[in-house]
């Protein structure tokens, strides 16, 4: 983690608002010009700023301030914390244009009849429509069913092959548990007769 705190001029204004610290210990951990500073308790630098508050995000505690407040010559210590960083590609959902999102029944319906063994759940989660509208299709009763032509929702870029081939594999290998529990049950069932 860096050794300056977030949003650096929204924390130094909460720090000379609410604490007895020099400006010299608040340009430091800020980062920032000790003239800044005192343009910030002048009002002069930062209008419209809101103050940033660093013991609520847990970067710093009352007793690091107070420590700072009694002694002029020591510097804030920012608290370290440990943040997990998560890869945004994971997690970034890809906009699809209106004229793309009625395809939506569609793809469902193409993944129904071409990859069987997807769950509901699964078809749901990668075409982005709800669990419900998949059933309903499944089940033929969907409001629009006679309506509906099989589209492949790779080809009409709803998602990416690999996206498709990571969720077949999950099918498969829930598949072959399930086939495991009935032998596993079928062997226990016999031994007991």
């Amino acid at each position: 983690m860096s050794n300056k705190p977030l949003m650096p001029m929204a924390t130094a204004l909460w720090l000379v608002e609410n604490t007895t610290i020099s400006f010299k210990q608040i340009a430091d951990f800020c980062n920032l010009h000790e003239v800044e500073v005192q343009g910030i308790a002048d009002g002069e630098v930062g209008r419209g700023i809101k103050a940033y508050n660093p013991i609520i995000s847990g970067q710093l505690t009352r007793e690091e301030i107070e420590l700072s407040s009694k002694d002029e010559s020591r510097k804030l210590q920012i608290k370290s914390i440990d943040i997990e960083v998560t890869n945004p590609q994971n997690k970034v959902k890809k906009y699809i244009p209106l004229s793309k999102r009625q395809d939506k029944p569609d793809s469902a319906l193409w993944l129904i009849r071409q990859y069987n063994i997807l769950k509901d759940s699964q078809i749901a989660k990668l075409i982005g429509i709800t669990k419900n509208s998949v059933t309903a299709i499944r089940n033929k009763s969907y409001w629009n069913y006679n309506n509906l032509n099989p589209k492949d929702p790779v080809a009409l870029n709803l998602f990416s092959q690999k996206d498709l081939l990571s969720a077949i594999e999950k099918a498969e290998r829930r598949i072959k548990r399930e086939n495991k529990q009935k032998e596993k049950s079928k062997l226990i069932q016999q031994s007991t007769n």
